[in-house]
């Protein structure tokens, strides 16, 4: 499994969890890579911030003591929680090339599915308004996908509540998350 560079925190717990044993500082944070939620510990003596980009990767990394485990969404914090949408767009902003990239090679799945009729709000009608428009010219960024679908509401909030849904474990076909493994916990 590839493992996540970057992560932005959703959530910095300076003394740990209150149900645990040890106390040592702990962060909740989302993988840039595909959206991989994970606990780490933190260095003492460092202070994250919500939405703090950090680095945990396999070398050496400056907040990170090390990675706990992958978690899913029921065991976030709550704050985690209601932060994990602002962390989601903070990252498909500052990756939205990649996500634009989508809407213009994303293809069919089977003779009646579409891979962006999985992105609330697209339809048969949006999809065509889509493809039609992509096929003149690829788009360049989200102001461009939404200037040339008016109709079509918000790209990156479109992609936010999609990124949400599948890490909330719900949908059957994953896009942008790393889907849960069988032998995860």
């Amino acid at each position: 499994m590839e493992m996540e560079e970057y992560g932005l925190v959703a959530d910095f717990l300076p003394k740990g969890r209150a149900n645990e044993r040890i106390s040592e500082p702990v962060a909740q944070i989302v993988g840039e890579g595909h959206f991989t939620l994970l606990e780490v510990t933190i260095k003492q003596g460092v202070s994250l911030q919500l939405g703090q980009r950090i680095y945990s990767g396999r070398d050496a990394r400056p907040e990170v003591e090390r990675i706990r485990k992958r978690i899913d969404y029921n065991e976030l914090t709550a704050t985690a929680r209601s932060e994990l949408p602002h962390v989601v767009k903070q990252i498909i902003i500052a990756k939205e090339k990649d996500f634009v990239n989508f809407f213009n090679k994303a293809g069919p799945m089977s003779i009646r599915l579409h891979q962006l009729e999985l992105l609330h709000g697209i339809g048969k009608k949006h999809l065509g308004q889509i493809l039609d428009a992509r096929d003149e010219k690829p788009f360049e960024n989200f102001a461009d996908i939404h200037a040339r679908v008016p109709l079509l509401p918000d790209p990156a909030g479109i992609i936010v509540t999609r990124v949400m849904e599948e890490l909330e474990g719900k949908p059957v076909h994953y896009l942008f998350v790393r889907p849960p493994s069988r032998h995860e916990e």
